[in-house]
Formats: structure tokens, sequence, C-alpha cells
């Protein structure tokens, strides 16, 4: 579900607008969301979405008639075929509801258990690529703190569900992380990546570690932390420099951007395993 579908139903309650939610009940097969995704319809304004297309225009026309005839519940079984111009081949089953108090405190719960599971990614270092990764991280799934030692680094930083933090005791933030949380590594000072991956390294549960730098960098680091006794298999999985090498680019905003994608690879494939595990 949307973190912003909750914020959004309040609102409507508080005007007396009327709201329909309209949640993805059920999947079979190929389908363009996945069971719980979830939109908020009222009479001319939409907030999420359960995949877009033909699919949910239909759903929102089905919203809006419930929301039309005074209608409490309608469950909409939809085939994802030809019939519709979709060529997905599944099958979802929707559950449109009147949205009430009620339902504001379900979603708002169901919001929270899922920004609980969100992977934590710790950036250390809040430099120009730093504040575009945070800014770009802010946007998808993932818990995000941005790290530094330095108060005039956030000065007029905003980005929604980021969690900035001033310390100079940043080997106490990667102590405090969770298990499997990722660790981007990108201070203003070598000595203090080394530090911080070292720790990150010790720790050993890391889902992700990434340091930005050169070939070099990572050649030097990747010596040191051998000597220091770092297993070869640890060292293989950090990543540096971050974002990958194909695209030679190295503005804040593209670093960041490409950095964002490798974390999303890396968690989703994480997710696929324990889907297949459960």
């Amino acid at each position: 579900m949307s973190a912003a579908l909750s914020s959004e139903l309040a609102a409507h309650l508080a005007a007396g607008t009327a709201a329909a939610l309209v949640v993805v009940a059920e999947v079979r097969g190929s389908t363009p969301r996945e069971a719980g995704a979830a939109m908020l319809v009222t009479e001319n304004r939409v907030a999420g979405t359960i995949g877009g297309g033909r699919f949910e225009w239909e759903a929102i026309a089905e919203a809006r008639k419930l929301l039309d005839l005074d209608l409490e519940r309608h469950e909409l079984a939809i085939p994802l075929g030809p019939g519709i111009g979709q060529c997905c081949g599944g099958h979802v089953t929707l559950l449109i509801e009147r949205a009430t108090a009620d339902t504001l405190e379900r979603l708002a719960a169901a919001e929270a258990m899922e920004r609980a599971a969100y992977p934590v990614v710790q950036i250390f270092g809040a430099g120009h690529v730093g504040k575009a990764l945070a800014t770009a991280l802010s946007l998808l799934p993932f818990s995000v703190r941005l790290i530094d030692s330095r108060p005039e680094e956030f000065s007029g930083f905003e980005a929604d569900g980021v969690t900035i933090i001033l310390t100079d005791r940043m080997l106490v933030e990667v102590e405090a992380a969770p298990a499997n949380a990722a660790y981007v590594v990108m201070t203003h000072s070598h000595s203090f990546d080394a530090l911080i991956a070292s720790a990150v390294l010790e720790r050993g549960d890391f889902g992700y570690l990434g340091i930005i730098g050169s070939h070099s960098k990572r050649k030097r680091f990747m010596t040191a932390f051998l000597q220091q006794g770092v297993s070869r298999r640890d060292i293989a999985r950090i990543v540096c420099p971050i974002g990958g090498s194909l695209v030679r680019d190295k503005r804040p905003a593209v670093i960041a951007a490409l950095t964002a994608a490798e974390l999303v690879r890396v968690f989703a494939a994480d997710a696929a395993s324990a889907r297949k595990v459960a």
C-alpha cells in the first residue's frame, strides 16, 4: 500500500468527502500489481495505483458507482485478457469499500507494518552524492538515515521519510543498525570511510556495503581489509565504486540514481528469496 493513502484519506474524512478504498484482494497469474496494492477514489480524485491501464480505469468507475449508489462494499473479479484490452492474462479480484474511520485505522496500521519492514539504508556522508541518494531513496520502500558530523551539510535539506542524524560517533550508528541493513559510505574523509567500512565488515551481517570511490581506492581498501583478517568472501561483497561502472557519469544525481537501482536490485532479490522459502 502507498504510505500516503492514510493521510489522504484522513483529509477526505475531515472534509466530509466521500471516498472509496480499492484493494487488490487476490491475484492469479500475471497481473499489473501484487495483492495488497491499493488506491483511494473520490468523485474527482485518485490517489495510489493498482496497476494503471483499462483495468484500473474500470476499477475507478466501479468505485465511483459504489459511492453514487451509497453502497458499503463490492467485490469485483476482472480477467486481464483481450476483453478489456490488456494482455497480462492473469486474474484479479478487487475489494472496493466506502471509506470510514475504521478504514482509516486499518489502513494506517497496514502502512505502519509495511514501513516497519522496509530495509534500513544508512548513508554516511551528507555531501552532494549523499543528499542526492537520500532524496532518490525517499521515494522508494526504504528506511533512510543520512548521517554526518557537519551541521552545515544539512542546511536547507529536506526529503520526506529521511531521518537526519547529526553525530561525530558514526561507529555507534553502525553498531545500532539492524541486521541486513545497507551501508553506503561516502564521507569527506578516506580514513573515515575505511573505519566505517571496517566496522560494518566486523559485524558481517550487512545486506549491502557500498563505498564511493575509484577502482584504485577499492584496491587500496581491499588490501587493507585483507591485512586486518577480513575474509575474502566478505570483501568480495563490497561494492566499490557504487552504482556500477557501465555508465561513466560522475554527476551526483546520476551516481545516486544508479546506486538506488543497485539497492533495489539487492533487496528485491532478498525479498524474492524470502517468498520462495515461505
